[in-house]
């Protein structure tokens, strides 16, 4: 990206990022029933396992240098492979909007995690920000239903969920903590080998079960999806500017996540939210106006 500052560039990442996510949900969503999601995970991370190490190859990265200490690639892919095998877990259940509105909570938890391995101080803005953006989070989720937010009346999927994205949080700022100057092609692609290896075999009584032969077209659709543009995308997206930005702003754009899977859904032939939903997704985006506003200003 050149011509572009280390901290633009880390924006524009998450930019891709947050809009490649959004589709896993509703895809996701749509085969969640018809699949062990151990199975569609560990074939997803062997394809873009692939795909990153021959742009991994082809940029002339240094392998034997890249995998010095390789216990670091196993912490960020047992954290990693851990979110998405709940994701879809919890996408049996849990309406994709729903679920994106989870994700939202990650950025609050990512910045509690890059305080206590980093020492990332918030500023009271950022502070607000995140504040804002779980309110509007926790609105989407209880569908604007106050009496189920007093109830605490979540679904079995939500929840799922949010023990994952309890994972995903503490992901990014480990990468920033493992990484030893390997760059993001590199460092994805020894995450997502040591993926692999664990998915395959956690989950290989499932992949010998899988009736691949009867799998319909769609599922095929999103294994391919998810592997190259929600994981082998996504996961060098996601290091690149967690190189480049505070674990927090990394996460805050997963705050336009709801948004995206709406228009996702809407674009399935789904019926858009009710309003009372608009109101918490419109916080969202406010949490990340804020979040992203002087942004020079702010350590990094």
């Amino acid at each position: 990206m050149p011509g572009l500052s280390p901290s633009a560039q880390g924006h524009l990442a998450m930019l891709c990022f947050s809009a490649l996510v959004a589709g896993s949900f509703s895809l996701g969503a749509q085969v969640a029933n018809e699949i062990a999601p151990t199975t569609l995970n560990a074939v997803r991370f062997a394809l873009a396992t692939l795909l990153v190490g021959a742009l991994a190859w082809a940029r002339g990265d240094h392998f034997r240098t890249g995998f010095a200490a390789p216990w670091r690639y196993f912490v960020l892919a047992g954290l990693f492979t851990l979110y998405f095998v709940l994701m879809f877990e919890g996408l049996k259940t849990a309406p994709p909007v729903s679920a994106a509105a989870v994700f939202t909570l990650v950025p609050v938890m990512a910045a509690g995690f890059a305080w206590l391995l980093m020492r990332q101080v918030m500023t009271p803005r950022m502070a607000m920000a995140l504040a804002i953006g779980g309110a509007g989070a926790l609105w989407v989720i209880f569908r604007g239903d106050l009496g189920a937010l007093l109830s605490f009346d979540v679904g079995r999927g939500e929840a799922i969920y949010f023990i994952g994205c309890i994972s995903h949080a503490i992901y990014a700022p480990m990468v920033r903590w493992l990484n030893r100057g390997e760059s993001a092609v590199l460092f994805t692609f020894g995450t997502l080998l040591a993926g692999t290896v664990l998915l395959t075999a956690y989950g290989w009584s499932d992949l010998a079960a899988t009736d691949w032969a009867g799998l319909r077209p769609l599922v095929w659709i999103t294994i391919l999806y998810v592997a190259v543009f929600a994981t082998a995308a996504t996961v060098v997206l996601l290091q690149f500017a967690a190189l480049r930005l505070p674990s927090a702003k990394v996460m805050a754009y997963t705050y336009l996540t709801p948004s995206w899977v709406i228009l996702w859904e809407f674009g399935f032939g789904n019926a858009l939210p009710g309003v009372l939903v608009w109101g918490g997704v419109a916080l969202t985006i406010l949490a990340l106006y804020l979040l992203l506003r002087d942004d020079s200003q702010e350590k990094s």
